[in-house]
């Protein structure tokens, strides 16, 4: 049995662990090595597309240009990332290719070769009366079947970090074999709670902060001010664009958001935002189309996908209750482009690989690595927040 035909397993690793950046870097890629090896071999984007035009001259300037940005704004996960490097023993080049995504295609116009999968995640927020709940699925390649593991890490510096001087961060947060913490679901130690939904725009950007940096700087939020503030990203801007679900569970006002994220316009220096509130009493659903932000948006078999899980979302009441979100996340209808992917074949090309339900009155995360429909959590884990 080879890495790339083992069936979905009834497993999800989890590492604690504490230090500074590079060390929890280290640790994560000394920890999961065969993991993060194993996927490197089998990523068709990566061996087929990122590294191709790396080796060009158009794609290494656009190459250098994003890392020389983010080490500018984020030069303490850029030393993380080198510790997932190290510790697994793989290239660096490789790991930070994954982080800019479309990115390096995009902006060097070399899309004939990228082949457009229906990837995405989907998300429901409840923010009720009664109960209040994220839950999330998350959708990848099926080569990431397996190639995951959640991180709870406690980063402690000396001294503040990166354009937001942090020094200190705590979160829980799932992870792609390789890649950073934050662009998943996650919590972290000041309450906050997020989900991503990638977002596909046409116009993609080097030289400015890859999504998946700016959601891992999001794990240090205080709060909602603080997260926004991260979102736009004011003096570079996103490069690629995604939709944020969120809530602070201290948050007197119990107000969740949407926010649509979109990759920098023009010469502008910050992302463009949307920010959806929602209320008390009122719930969301996103997956992975631009709902509000007018944009041209890329990759349409991940839009028809998308259209089909919000119709499919449409034939439920309204979700009032953390029943009715693993219900609805568990939905295997809609044909090809189901909410739960899951065809008992490993020749599907996209899978939801896990599901979190995060339910925001008991302060815990429940974690599938298979349908909530039919399955109980590997974990209920509790939401531990800091004391103030």
């Amino acid at each position: 049995m080879t890495a790339k035909n083992i069936p979905r397993r009834q497993a999800i690793p989890i590492l604690y662990t504490r230090g500074t950046h590079y060390e929890v870097g280290f640790d994560m890629g000394r920890t999961f090595a065969s993991i993060i090896k194993n996927f490197l071999q089998l990523s068709g984007p990566l061996n087929e597309v990122y590294l191709p035009l790396y080796a060009t001259e158009k794609g290494k300037n656009a190459y250098n240009e994003t890392l020389e940005s983010v080490k500018n704004s984020f030069p303490q996960y850029i030393r993380e990332l080198e510790g997932v490097a190290e510790g697994a023993q793989v290239e660096f080049h490789k790991l930070f290719l994954l982080h800019m995504d479309d990115i390096l295609p995009q902006s060097v116009k070399h899309l004939n070769t990228i082949k457009k999968q229906p990837v995405g995640c989907s998300t429901i927020v409840v923010n009720g009366t009664k109960e209040r709940v994220l839950g999330h699925t998350e959708d990848a390649l099926t080569e990431t079947l397996n190639h995951y593991y959640f991180v709870v890490a406690h980063i402690i510096n000396e001294t503040p970090q990166g354009k937001y001087n942090v020094k200190e961060e705590h979160f829980m947060s799932l992870c792609y074999a390789g890649h950073l913490p934050g662009y998943t679901m996650n919590y972290n130690h000041h309450g906050l709670v997020f989900s991503i939904n990638t977002l596909s725009a046409e116009v993609l950007r080097s030289g400015k902060t890859p999504r998946h940096f700016i959601t891992r700087a999001l794990l240090s939020a205080e709060n909602s001010d603080q997260a926004l503030t991260i979102l736009r990203d004011a003096g570079v801007g996103a490069g690629d664009g995604c939709s944020i679900n969120m809530c602070f569970l201290d948050d007197p006002s119990k107000l969740c958001y949407n926010i649509e994220m979109a990759p920098t316009e023009g010469n502008t220096k910050e992302s463009t935002l949307n920010i959806r509130k929602i209320n008390a009493g009122e719930h969301s659903y996103h997956a992975n189309k631009y709902e509000r932000i007018k944009i041209e948006q890329a990759n349409q078999i991940m839009l028809d996908s998308s259209i089909s899980r919000m119709n499919t979302f449409g034939k439920y009441e309204p979700a009032k209750s953390k029943q009715d979100v693993i219900n609805m996340l568990g939905d295997c209808s809609g044909g090809e482009h189901c909410v739960y992917r899951e065809n008992g074949s490993l020749d599907q090309e996209v899978k939801t690989i896990a599901v979190g339900i995060f339910d925001l009155n008991e302060r815990t995360v429940a974690l599938y690595s298979d349908n909530p429909r039919n399955t109980e959590p590997h974990a209920v884990l509790p939401m531990i927040l800091k004391n103030n």
